[in-house]
């Protein structure tokens, strides 16, 4: 019996060592060496092809905090950073009103998330069209009398980062939507029962029933918006390719590394933003961790 229960536990610790020592050895791989590597190609000149570098220590870094070409950029990120306050409170707001008895609720809730199960290089097309001169919107304008307000919706600086910011509200309000709504449906029932015995309305009920219980996963997705909003490529790479002062921080990166071969400056750039969105998450952990105290 004593063998047969030894070999029983041998057995379990091999399942677990195997089932956990495939994924270890996959995120070494592919997450943790390659961060090593790109922290030591950050410390050199590297064009990306040449087998010779030279160490360069903290350069790359002073170059990218100090020269206005590469980290002044960061502006075209507050377009998104405002958009993702828009698209936390549409998500809160239709979570909110779906979470109660609504005719045709998982229509709707369908609706709501379906942009984000779209590639965000068909949803770049898509508001390529929606936004070209005589396009979609144009036309809606101009059926509403509204030609005057008619504008070159990419073309225009003044306007081009709001339009983007609105295609990334579009596509990631349902991913949002569906996190708020498993929260809000996690509450007990009994609790909303109560206080509509004691007279409560709806927004009595999300004011002081709703916010209080979901409170830990707002704050989950400012910071997972504040981090997105910093790291914004595809939709404008794809609808701008970043001229016309769309330029993000991830596309400067790329160009640097691929169009002008510097591979050692970009790499610095990217280790700078992988710092930023430490920083950000550890500022909201501490601030999620006192709020629950």
């Amino acid at each position: 019996m004593r063998k047969i229960k030894m070999s029983q536990k041998m057995e379990k610790r091999l399942i677990i060592f195997s089932f956990t020592i495939i994924p270890l050895v996959l995120l070494l791989t592919f997450s943790y060496y390659p961060l090593v590597k790109m922290f030591q190609y950050s410390m050199t000149d590297w064009n990306g092809y040449s087998p010779n570098s030279s160490f360069v220590g903290i350069d790359n870094y002073r170059t990218v905090l100090t020269n206005p070409a590469y980290f002044t950029v960061f502006k075209t990120s507050m377009y998104y950073f405002i958009a993702t306050f828009f698209q936390l409170g549409l998500a809160l707001l239709f979570a909110t009103i779906l979470s109660f008895k609504v005719k045709f609720a998982n229509f709707w809730k369908g609706i709501l998330f379906f942009p984000y199960l779209l590639n965000g290089v068909a949803i770049g097309f898509i508001f390529l069209y929606f936004y070209k001169g005589g396009g979609t919107l144009d036309t809606v304008l101009t059926g509403l009398g509204l030609e005057s307000q008619i504008r070159l919706w990419l073309g225009d600086r003044s306007i081009n980062n709001i339009s983007l910011a609105f295609t990334s509200i579009w596509r990631y309000t349902g991913f949002n939507f569906l996190i708020f709504l498993g929260a809000i449906q996690s509450v007990n029932p009994e609790v909303y029962e109560a206080a509509e015995i004691d007279g409560a309305n709806r927004w009595d009920e999300f004011l002081y029933i709703i916010l209080p219980s979901i409170r830990n996963i707002i704050f989950l997705n400012i910071i997972l918006g504040v981090s997105g909003s910093l790291s914004v490529f595809d939709i404008p790479y794809i609808m701008t390719g970043g001229s016309n002062g769309t330029t993000t921080f991830v596309i400067q990166t790329i160009d640097t590394a691929f169009k002008y071969n510097k591979v050692g400056l970009a790499s610095a750039m990217a280790i700078i933003l992988l710092m930023i969105v430490v920083v950000v998450t550890a500022i909201q952990r501490l601030a999620t961790r006192e709020k629950g105290a």
